[in-house]
């Protein structure tokens, strides 16, 4: 595991599942601090946090959770659609004594992120989407960008999925691709990534993930899955000018099903946010936590 100074490691057991959470602030941050959770995306795990982590640290006990399957938690054979994860992060904070916290999600960890502030609003002070849209994209918008999902048809299907992502370099390719800094991959190791997709377990983890967005999400969107929802939890998205996955007009048109949903656009960075521009990042995540 690459460690970060002043990060510390634990292991919970949550859902009959092995849990790694990354933890950085004091033990118990400034009194009235709300403790923030962060949550990955694909094919990433705690580490992608490492340089919004200490930003956040000096107010606020900072939590960042590798998904069942990532990083080093445990590879579950099921439990990998939506609202599945998103209970385990509640579960996660059950283990670790927390009643509510702030979720800051990156990529379909902020997908996990709006699972949670719908299913368990009471646990959710506020929530914060990193490079990922709401649930409500208007259908004009959607379409004309779906061709960007395009690398979700290499990976969503068992068990083509979980050997591309183990025998090919698949997963470094996506994240070349994704950043909107050409020179982030010089300065920075793939490998603390790619490596772990190896293992079988990871790499079944990242397809299953995949597969379930897809069948779960991408084709229940069109039949209205989250038509009746209404997003009751204080929510910001930030997003990448650049980003060739989720671009700034699919962030629009979310604030008719929420009490209260921000957009920012961070002008010149890609899909990458938490490592392209953490400084940007953090003092989104302050100013709206705070």
């Amino acid at each position: 595991m690459p460690q970060v100074p002043g990060v510390r490691h634990r292991y919970v057991t949550a859902r009959g599942v092995r849990f790694h959470v990354a933890e950085t602030g004091t033990a118990a941050g400034i009194e009235d601090a709300t403790p923030i959770v962060l949550v990955h995306g694909f094919p990433q795990h705690w580490y992608a946090w490492r340089h919004v982590m200490p930003l956040l640290a000096a107010r606020h006990r900072v939590l960042a959770v590798d998904l069942r399957g990532f990083g080093w938690t445990e590879a579950a054979r099921h439990g990998y659609g939506t609202g599945s994860l998103a209970d385990d992060v509640i579960a996660v904070l059950d283990e670790l004594g927390i009643g509510r916290a702030a979720i800051v999600g990156h990529d379909w960890g902020g997908w996990v992120g709006f699972a949670a502030a719908l299913r368990h609003p009471e646990r959710v002070s506020a929530l914060v989407s990193v490079n990922m849209t709401h649930m409500w994209p208007p259908h004009r918008r959607v379409l004309p960008n779906l061709w960007r999902m395009w690398h979700t048809a290499f990976v969503e299907h068992p068990p083509l999925g979980r050997l591309v992502l183990r025998r090919t370099g698949f997963a470094g390719f996506l994240l070349r691709h994704w950043s909107g800094d050409p020179d982030l991959w010089e300065r920075e190791d793939l490998r603390v990534y790619t490596d772990l997709m190896r293992d079988p377990g990871h790499a079944r983890a990242g397809e299953q993930v995949n597969a379930a967005y897809v069948w779960q999400e991408i084709f229940g969107h069109p039949r209205g899955r989250y038509r009746k929802a209404r997003l009751t939890v204080p929510t910001l998205i930030i997003g990448g000018e650049r980003d060739v996955v989720i671009p700034p007009p699919v962030l629009e048109g979310g604030e008719r099903h929420a009490d209260d949903l921000r957009v920012v656009v961070v002008p010149g960075a890609g899909h990458l946010l938490p490592q392209e521009r953490p400084e940007a990042v953090a003092e989104e995540v302050l100013r709206f936590v705070s």
